[in-house]
C-alpha cells in the first residue's frame, strides 16, 4: 500500500520578521496612546501632530539603537567566546575533548562510540572549534551586517506605525472627528498586524490580533482617561 511522504513544516520567525514585529508593535501603541492622551486634554490636533511626530521621531531612534546595540552585543559575545574556545583548545584540548564526549554522550552515544568521533575532530581544530560553539554553547556566528540591517528595519517599522494613528489628525481639523477616525484605523491595523505576526509566529492569528488589539486599545484608553482626570475642567 503507498504511503504518503509525512512532511514536517516548521516555522522559526526569521530575523527581520522579528525586527519588524518588535518596531511596529510598539510603533502602533506609543504614538496611538499619546494621541488619545492629548485627545483627552482638549489639545489641539496641531500639538497632537506635531507632539506625534517628535515622539515618533525619538522613538524610532530609540528602538533602532537598542535593536543595534542588542545585535552588537551579540556578536561581541560570540566572538569573545569564540577567542575563548579557541584558547582552551590550544592549552588544554585533553578537558575540550572530555567536554565534547559529554555532549555526545548526552545525545545518546556510547563512550565507545564517541571516543573515535572526538579523535576526529581533534585532527581538525576548526571543525571543533565550531562544534564546541555550536553543541557546547548554543551559539550560531552572527551575521556582520546583522546590527545596522536590525536597527533600520525596527526604526522603519517603528515610523510607518506610528503614522497610522497620527494619520488623522493630519487631515482632520477637529480632534474629536480626529480620534474616532484614529481609534477606528489603529485597532484595525493592530488587529491586522496581529493576525500576521500569529501566523508568521505560529500563535492562532484570531487570538493573536484580538489580543495586539486589545492591548493597544487599553493603553490609548488609559491614556486618554488619565489625561481627562488631570486636565482643568
Amino acid at each position: 500500500m503507498p504511503q504518503t511522504p509525512h512532511v514536517e513544516s516548521h516555522f522559526t520567525a526569521s530575523e527581520f520578521v522579528r525586527d519588524v514585529v518588535i518596531g511596529m508593535a510598539d510603533g502602533l501603541t506609543v504614538p496611538f496612546a499619546l494621541a488619545a492622551g492629548l485627545s483627552g486634554a482638549d489639545t489641539t490636533t496641531r500639538i497632537i501632530v506635531v507632539a506625534g511626530l517628535a515622539e515618533i521621531a525619538a522613538g524610532s531612534i530609540a528602538m533602532g539603537l537598542g535593536g543595534y546595540l542588542a545585535a552588537r552585543n551579540d556578536a561581541d559575545h560570540y566572538a569573545s567566546e569564540l577567542r575563548r574556545e579557541q584558547r582552551e583548545v590550544e592549552e588544554i584540548p585533553d578537558e575540550e575533548a572530555r567536554e565534547v564526549l559529554e555532549v555526545f554522550e548526552m545525545y545518546g552515544l556510547t563512550h565507545a562510540e564517541a571516543v573515535p568521533i572526538v579523535d576526529s575532530l581533534r585532527l581538525r581544530p576548526k571543525q571543533w572549534i565550531d562544534f564546541m560553539m555550536r553543541f557546547e554553547l548554543g551559539l550560531e556566528q552572527p551575521d556582520p551586517k546583522r546590527a545596522l540591517r536590525s536597527a533600520s528595519t525596527i526604526a522603519g517599522a517603528y515610523i510607518a506605525g506610528g503614522l497610522i494613528p497620527l494619520a488623522p489628525y493630519m487631515l482632520m481639523s477637529s480632534a474629536y472627528a480626529a480620534l474616532i477616525a484614529s481609534v477606528i484605523a489603529t485597532i484595525i491595523a493592530l488587529a491586522a498586524f496581529g493576525a500576521v505576526k500569529g501566523h508568521y509566529t505560529g500563535m492562532p492569528p484570531g487570538s493573536s490580533a484580538a489580543r495586539t488589539a486589545l492591548i493597544g486599545g487599553l493603553a490609548a484608553a488609559a491614556a486618554f482617561g488619565i489625561a481627562r482626570l488631570v486636565s482643568p475642567k
